[in-house]
């Protein structure tokens, strides 16, 4: 009896436990979506062995600091709008003390293409003038006393005081699929460095950017990159302008256009990433020194005699040069909350 008794009990677990699981259960709720956060902040540092700006070095082939801090207003998901500034640590021929970039745009998104239109200003505080033959009155642009009294360079070469300019860019990355991507840069300014001359800046770019797995669970990534652009100018006004029986270009030089390039190769460890690049430009040494007003070159070479460079000294300020660079990025929104 006791037997039949403990066969109903379990007969009668089971069926309830079976019934129960045939019963309708309660849906978990889903978790709410992630907030929309209209406000961002993105900053970062980097140090590098030398500071290239379009194939031409800003700190004499120095080393160099950077940093940046960029608010950002999200006002959708597909549109931003920011306001920057950054600061580069220099070695210019008016001996400024440092550049302060000021920049601000708009960066919308449609799908696969990413557009980025601002201005960006360029300051060089603390710069002094250099040109003995800028003297007050004489009608030249820029011309100062302190001109006078601080000469001109060693080599020859004259500098102004301010070489601040500003420039509008339009710029387009493409992302072809997850791997591939493909950029379009154009910057305009009608005063580059404050030469007197209109600058025009055209790029393409070109990234691809390794499967995450490919170093395994390190969380190491990494991309190869490379650009190739032309930097046009326009003629520069009276401050740097040069007479010899090669030419009169007393009123401005027609400053040199050119091409440049870079590529290299980067890794990626959370916030940081270590860039690898190779730079260089078509400028001769001759035509580089007419640029740059480079006020350490010594290189005395009379096939350097050119029309807009008399003296015959040539710079390597605009040649083959390779940087490695070490920066920090991040965002407030990603990593510090």
């Amino acid at each position: 009896m006791k037997k039949v008794a403990l066969l109903a009990t379990a007969l009668a677990m089971v069926s309830g436990s079976a019934f129960a699981a045939d019963l309708p259960t309660k849906a978990l709720k889903a978790p709410p979506p992630p907030a929309f956060e209209p406000w961002d902040i993105a900053f970062g540092s980097a140090i590098m062995n030398d500071y290239i700006f379009r194939g031409i070095t800003q700190s004499n082939h120095q080393a160099s600091v950077a940093a940046y801090f960029e608010p950002r207003y999200n006002v959708n998901k597909d549109l931003q709008l920011y306001l920057g500034v950054s600061g580069e640590s220099i070695s210019f021929p008016n001996r400024a003390a440092a550049e302060i970039d000021v920049y601000g745009g708009i960066r919308p998104t449609f799908g696969m293409f990413a557009f980025d239109f601002g201005v960006w200003g360029y300051l060089y505080p603390g710069g002094q003038c250099f040109n003995a033959g800028a003297f007050p009155g004489s009608g030249i642009p820029g011309s100062e006393l302190n001109c006078v009294l601080n000469g001109s360079l060693p080599n020859g070469n004259v500098a102004k005081r301010d070489a601040s300019f500003f420039e509008g860019y339009a710029k387009l990355n493409i992302a072809l699929n997850d791997q591939w991507s493909v950029g379009f840069n154009e910057y305009y300014s009608p005063n580059f460095l404050n030469l007197g001359a209109w600058g025009n800046y055209s790029s393409v770019t070109a990234k691809w950017t390794a499967p995450g797995t490919i170093f395994g669970s390190t969380g190491i990534g990494m991309y190869v990159s490379g650009e190739f652009g032309r930097q046009w100018l326009g003629t520069s006004d009276a401050f740097y302008g040069v007479t010899s029986v090669l030419a009169n270009y007393s009123a401005g030089i027609p400053e040199p256009s050119y091409n440049t390039w870079n590529v290299g190769v980067g890794f990626t460890w959370k916030v940081f990433t270590l860039d690898l690049r190779y730079y260089d430009t078509d400028l001769s040494k001759a035509s580089c020194n007419a640029f740059t007003s480079d006020f350490q070159t010594k290189d005395f070479n009379p096939a350097f005699i050119t029309a807009i460079n008399p003296g015959g000294f040539g710079s390597n300020w605009c040649g083959a040069a390779g940087v490695a660079k070490l920066s920090a990025d991040l965002t407030a929104i990603t990593n510090l909350k």
